[in-house]
Formats: C-alpha cells, sequence, structure tokens
C-alpha cells in the first residue's frame, strides 16, 4: 500500500492512501504537534490498514485515522 504526506498545516496533516486522503488533526493526534516536517512525511505502509511512523514511534490504522471518536487518547502526551 502507498502512503504519502500530502500536506502538513497549524491544524494537522493530510496522508494520502488506497486513494484516500485522510485528515488527522492535532486535537486528535497529538503526537505529530511540533515535530519536523523530516520525521512527519517519513511514514510507510506496514499492511493490513496500519501505518508507521518510524522516527516518532507512531503507529495507527486507517480505522483510528478515520474514526478518532472511536479510540480515546490513553497515553498522556509529554
Amino acid at each position: 500500500m502507498e502512503v504519502e504526506v500530502t500536506n502538513i498545516s497549524n491544524h494537522g496533516l493530510w496522508v494520502l492512501t488506497q486513494n484516500k486522503e485522510l485528515f488527522l488533526s492535532y486535537e486528535h493526534f497529538p503526537w505529530f504537534k511540533n515535530k519536523t516536517i523530516d520525521s512527519i512525511t517519513k511514514v510507510k505502509s506496514l499492511g493490513q490498514g496500519h501505518l508507521y511512523w518510524e522516527d516518532l514511534d507512531v503507529d495507527l490504522s486507517l480505522e483510528m485515522i478515520e474514526h478518532p471518536e472511536r479510540f480515546p487518547l490513553h497515553a498522556k502526551v509529554a
């Protein structure tokens, strides 16, 4: 599965995968806020609908990205 970060803004980032562009807001995905462009754009597919940002140690399923309300944060972000 191909994956690419297509845009980064003050509110979040957009990821293109499986012919869909998905928005990850910093509100729901705070691990990306204030990180470098280089670390955010280094994303790879782990297959079966999972994306991984190695530099940030973030592993997200497409379901988590599409429905963040179903997956409340359990870890405190420093």
